[in-house]
Parts: C-alpha cells; sequence; structure tokens
C-alpha cells in the first residue's frame, strides 16, 4: 500500500479512535460524551473555538489540538484542520498526506435524538455515518447526580472565574471528575475544563465564546455528501477514487 496512504491511516486511527486526543479521557469515539456535555451547565447553545493540550505524567505536551466547538440542546458539533494538530504518536508528514487526501478537515456532529454520530471530511465531500451504542445513548438520557466544590478564584483571558471541581455520578455509580473554569461573566460558562486519566491531564480551553444558538443546519450531514456505514470504507473509497484519477501520492 502507498506509504503516503498508510501514514494518513495512522493519523486517521489516532484521531477517530482515539476521539482527537480525548477518546480514552471522555469515552466515545469523538472524545465527547454526556458527561463533558454537562459540564455545560445552563448553557445550551453556543459557539467557540477550543485549544485542546494532552500533558504527559512529566507535564509535556503529547498532543495539540484547535477546535470549531459548537452546542445547540444535546447535538454537538466539533471541527478540526489535522493540519494544525501535533501528535508525537504519528508521522510528521500525516497532515499534508491528508490534505492530499481530502482529509485535513475533520468534522465531528453528535445525535443522541438521532442515535448516531457522523464523521464528516468535507474534502472529500463524504461521511461516516456511526450508530451511537446503547451505553452511549443511555448516558445521555439518565439523570445524574453533579456535585460541584468551589476550589478558589482566578481570572482566565479576562474572564472572572470560579474555580470548580466537579463530579458528576450516574445511576449506575459511575464517575466523572472534572476541574472547571466557569466565568462569572459569562453565565458560569467553563471556559475551561481540565481531567485527568491514565496520568495524562486534558486541558480544554474555550475563547471566542458566542452564546447566541448556532444555525441548526451545522449540526446535519450534508446532503450532497456520500454516506459510508464505516471509516475503512471510506478510505477504500479514497483509495479507489484517487488511484481511478491518477492522483496517487508518490511514496
Amino acid at each position: 500500500m502507498n506509504k503516503a496512504f498508510i501514514s494518513v491511516l495512522v493519523v486517521l486511527f489516532a484521531t477517530t479512535t482515539t476521539g482527537l486526543a480525548q477518546r480514552e479521557v471522555l469515552g466515545s469515539p469523538t472524545g465527547i460524551n454526556a458527561a463533558l456535555s454537562k459540564l455545560f451547565g445552563d448553557v445550551k447553545a453556543f459557539s467557540a473555538k477550543s485549544d485542546v493540550r494532552v500533558l504527559g505524567q512529566d507535564q509535556k505536551e503529547k498532543v495539540t489540538a484547535q477546535m470549531d466547538f459548537a452546542l445547540l440542546d444535546e447535538k454537538i458539533r466539533v471541527e478540526v484542520d489535522m493540519t494544525r494538530m501535533r501528535n508525537k504518536a504519528v508521522p510528521g508528514d500525516s497532515a499534508v498526506n491528508m490534505k492530499q487526501f481530502g482529509m485535513d478537515r475533520v468534522v465531528s456532529i453528535i445525535r443522541p435524538d438521532k442515535k448516531a454520530t457522523y464523521i464528516i471530511f468535507p474534502g472529500m465531500q463524504s461521511y461516516v455515518n456511526m450508530p451511537m451504542s446503547k451505553q452511549e445513548l443511555e448516558s445521555y438520557q439518565k439523570n445524574s447526580k453533579v456535585e460541584k466544590t468551589a476550589l478558589g478564584k482566578e481570572t482566565l483571558d479576562g474572564h472572572p472565574c470560579v474555580k470548580n471541581k466537579i463530579v458528576i455520578t450516574d445511576d449506575q455509580g459511575g464517575k466523572y471528575e472534572a476541574t472547571v473554569w466557569n466565568a462569572t461573566d459569562l453565565k458560569d460558562f467553563p471556559v475551561q475544563i481540565q481531567t485527568t486519566e491514565n496520568n495524562d491531564t486534558v486541558l480544554l480551553r474555550y475563547r471566542q465564546i458566542q452564546l447566541a444558538k448556532p444555525e441548526a443546519k451545522q449540526f446535519e450531514p450534508p446532503a450532497d455528501f456520500k454516506a459510508y456505514d464505516d471509516i475503512q470504507l471510506l478510505m477504500q473509497g479514497a483509495m479507489m477514487k484517487m488511484m481511478s484519477e491518477g492522483g496517487m501520492p508518490k511514496p
């Protein structure tokens, strides 16, 4: 198989499987789960930029990424420019190769109401329709107990914040813990969220926050895009298209 294509597979595995550097921490194919959505509290609609940093036990960066993030009720949209993502676990030229294949932009849309997650590749005009698991759906439907403990006050990016420890417990006793900086001038919006898992620290920091409702159409896959049932079929389709057009990158 073409080496460039292999490196694209590596990056896609690292992003769609590990959830944009968060799956081990947040527990879903996109790295976003019901517990995280509950951290937004009474804020049910917004759009923002988000910087993601994953730090190892030595507090050195392992992964960095920038995302466009939007929420509308329980619908979530995350867009990532893969050429701006840095991950020590994948080859350095992978982002360039992804752009050649039209996979440099990845949009993830979570739709509990449709029991689906869509992984969209605008450059390929294609997307993967991933049914949500029973466990994922139940996590959105269940009532959870939220405990908040104030740890102090800090200012982040000019926003006065209350730093809180938040523990979310579901009806099965499962717990999700996070440290959250709630901005008092933005209806307690969580401008920074910190979680820890397997000795790694994940930091999500939001900026350019707009508390207006984003357009509903942002949470739908484009009607003229080709749908696939899984990522492997999409990758095969991309490779066949490149071969038929004589555009396979040189090894």
